[in-house]
């Protein structure tokens, strides 16, 4: 495998002060701007900083040139160090412009660095109990626990990377193979960097945000950093049966069934906040909760909230109770004699502390939600998709979290429908496509706004060629989920397409196609001596996950373990080399986010965006090897892949940055994109049939020889932003 060599500063509490993402995207600009001027000045600097989002908004480039004039001479030479003061002094002042730091919730947020690095010491002791508990009896871990709250042990335990891909398995079981993970008592850096690389990709593939986080911060054991992901992964544990899947009975939370629909799109902590209020309205309360901090301070809706769920630990002395401090402490004590942990002190319900209370809350539903079963549930029950359509949301979900946009999806087929976060992803995957000044963004009253945001989304999928026929916005307004998935996969392809073709910089523009990909693959396995073969996307042969297994260990020898490999005859067999298959290929830094059952039933773009994926990380160790002396990058089916050269894409997963590649969060502070699930051109997408209502469900997106009314056209990468409609209403 590629080893990971971070950018290193000799002031480690310079260093201290970025993540390694950060470090790596401004050492390109510093050496970009050394090698263009012969050295770097002072007065070099005021041009590149203005560039920056960060700074360009809030100063203008002479203002920036007074603030660094001030750390002496405009000709003064700086190294890389003072070229990292600089950004921090700049930093300083932009924070002291806007009032001062915005203080944040880590919570399922992108744990960006504020440079304040603050932690809570009461969260950090609550997730240490959290992990105390959870993980126990855990056969390797066990013996290092209980962590002590009061010592740095979280951190130093952390480094290894076995506690976190635990924590992942805690939060949603079965994510990570244990089998792939290096549990030995002592670790060399390859063992531990493939460690961090599988946390990192499983985090992604169950909704966390991990931009800006690379492996040495992890190996580093910096603390707001690894607490920020720890509290995103607990959060995804405590709230997961929060929809209506999981519990049917939250449907009592609305007054009618065309609520419901509301309630799908609704983020588990506002679902959390309405079943709170449904539960206090019942007891009397006359306030509404609307948040975790401020309106639970005085510890009342806690005590009416415990009281209408569990009366008979009920005790009058907690509602007289003057002091907010005592009443805490009485539902503490009410609480645990319902069996909930506790994650929070008495200090922290009087302090406001957001993520705690959430934490708590969020026990006390698990505990004892207090809602019964009625016909409604029949209703909830009816609207649960099929297995594949789920499969699909919860990929296409995931994939476009891990891509940095602004607005965290919650429920696909409802966050989608007023077509804003559309828009986000087409702009993130083709810069500059859409036309902001047409878009509207939510809340959307208007419902013909809805319906312009989605044609501007309709017309720049026609514009980058996809396939869209007799398909409208209002398609995407009304919530076809046929339609919706369709779009998304394209959308994924595309993006693939994007990443292959920067790889390919020297091949003339040639464009990938799934048979591209299918050669390739089946090259890289002959060209090792194994004797598997995959006749097509869809070869049923690759159930048993054989074919996968000796394409990892084509790629990179030492990622597959083949003790631990079956043969695949059984269900079970299929289901254990499967698991061992998304891991492994983790381990190897593909962020993926297909499930086992994708590969034991064959799913034809699952298995695409599996093999595309380990193709990507495959010719992108080829070219950063051959970045010293690159030349002219021969056809994907050549078996040497040596001679690839070309410019690697920054849309990489956050750890194959190169030091020479600008990362986009200095650019326009997007985090950088992790999508290398994407799939080829050309495909044939028999379950997504891209077309409107007035179609039938078994049209099929295929390749090749298709009908007029239903053809592929594989994206074009140069396609030219959308012209603005001057009939449509200017939304600022």
């Amino acid at each position: 495998m590629s080893s990971f060599v971070g950018v290193l500063v000799s002031d480690q509490w310079l260093q201290s002060q970025f993540t390694q993402v950060e470090l790596r995207g401004l050492k390109s600009k510093f050496i970009s701007l050394k090698n263009r001027n012969g050295k770097v000045t002072i007065g070099d600097l005021p041009p590149l900083m203005v560039k920056l989002k960060a700074f360009g908004e809030m100063f203008k480039e002479a203002e920036i040139g007074e603030i660094l004039a001030e750390s002496g001479s405009v000709d003064n030479e700086i190294d890389f160090e003072g070229f990292l003061r600089m950004y921090l002094n700049l930093q300083s002042q932009a924070a002291a412009k806007l009032g001062g730091p915005k203080n944040s919730s880590s919570f399922l947020k992108a744990t960006t660095t504020t440079h304040l690095h603050t932690i809570s010491e009461s969260e950090k002791s609550s997730y240490v109990a959290h992990i105390n508990s959870y993980l126990r009896d855990d056969p390797f871990l066990k013996q290092f626990l209980p962590i002590d709250p009061a010592t740095n042990a979280l951190f130093d335990l952390a480094k290894d990377g076995v506690l976190l891909c635990k924590l992942i398995n805690v939060a949603v079981p079965g994510t990570i193979d244990d089998r792939a993970i290096n549990t030995k008592r002592v670790l060399n850096p390859w063992e531990r960097n493939e460690n961090h690389t599988l946390c990192l990709n499983s985090a992604k593939a169950i909704g966390c945000t991990v931009v800006n986080i690379g492996e040495q911060d992890l190996v580093d054991g910096r603390p707001h950093l690894l607490l920020g992901l720890i509290s995103q992964i607990i959060k995804i544990q405590l709230l997961a049966d929060l929809n209506l899947k999981k519990t049917p009975q939250l449907v009592e939370l609305v007054e009618d069934n065309n609520d419901v629909e509301d309630l799908m799109g609704l983020a588990p902590e506002k679902i959390l906040l309405k079943w709170m209020n449904f539960h206090l309205k019942k007891a009397g309360y006359n306030k509404s909760v609307s948040n975790f901090s401020s309106d639970l301070k005085d510890g009342e809706a806690y005590a009416y909230l415990l009281n209408v769920l569990a009366p008979e630990h009920c005790s009058p002395a907690t509602l007289d109770a003057k002091d907010p401090a005592e009443r805490a402490n009485l539902v503490l004590e009410h609480a645990e004699r319902m069996d909930c942990k506790r994650y929070l002190t008495p200090k922290d319900i009087v302090e406001g502390s957001t993520n705690l209370n959430l934490a708590f809350v969020a026990q006390i539903f698990h505990q004892r939600n207090g809602l019964s079963t009625d016909n409604k549930i029949s209703f909830a029950e009816m609207m649960t998709d099929d297995e594949q359509t789920s499969r699909d949301e919860r990929c296409f979900r995931l994939w476009i979290n891990s891509l940095g946009i602004a607005t965290y999806v919650n429920n696909l087929f409802e966050d989608v429908r007023n077509g804003w976060i559309l828009l986000e992803v087409l702009d993130k995957i083709s810069s500059g496509s859409v036309n902001w000044k047409q878009a509207t963004k939510p809340p959307i009253k208007m419902p013909f706004r809805k319906v312009e945001n989605c044609n501007q989304v309709i017309k720049i999928g026609k514009q980058l060629k996809f396939s869209l026929v007799n398909v409208a916005g209002n398609d995407v307004v009304q919530g076809n989920k046929k339609l919706i998935l369709a779009f998304l996969w394209q959308l994924m392809r595309f993006n693939m397409l994007q990443l292959l073709k920067n790889l390919r910089s020297h091949s003339q523009g040639k464009e990938f196609t799934d048979a591209d990909i299918l050669n390739w693959a089946n090259k890289k396995v002959k060209s090792r001596g194994r004797t598997s073969y995959m006749e097509s996307f869809r070869d049923r042969n690759l159930s048993n996950g054989l074919f996968f297994l000796d394409l990892l260990s084509a790629v990179e020898p030492r990622v597959v373990n083949w003790n631990l490999v079956s043969k695949g005859e059984s269900d079970e067999e299929k289901k254990l080399n499967a698991t061992y298959i998304i891991s492994v290929a983790r381990k190897l830094g593909c962020s993926i986010f297909l499930l086992p059952e994708d590969i034991i039933q064959v799913n034809q773009k699952m298995i695409l965006t599996l093999t595309a994926s380990i193709m990507y990380w495959s010719l992108q160790q080829s070219v950063e090897d051959s970045d010293s002396s690159p030349s002219p990058a021969p056809s994907v089916n050549s078996e040497d892949e040596s001679s690839l050269g070309g410019e690697v894409s920054n849309l990489t997963i956050d750890d194959a940055a190169s030091d020479t590649t600008v990362s986009s969060q200095f650019e326009n502070e997007d985090p950088i994109v992790a999508c290398n699930i994407s799939a080829a051109s050309n495909i044939a997408n028999e379950d997504t049939p891209v077309a409107s209502n007035n179609t039938t469900e078994d049209t099929p997106v295929a390749s090749g020889n298709t009908t007029e009314d239903t053809p592929v056209v594989t994206p074009d990468a140069g396609v030219p932003p959308p012209t603005e409609n001057e009939d449509s209403p200017v939304k600022e």
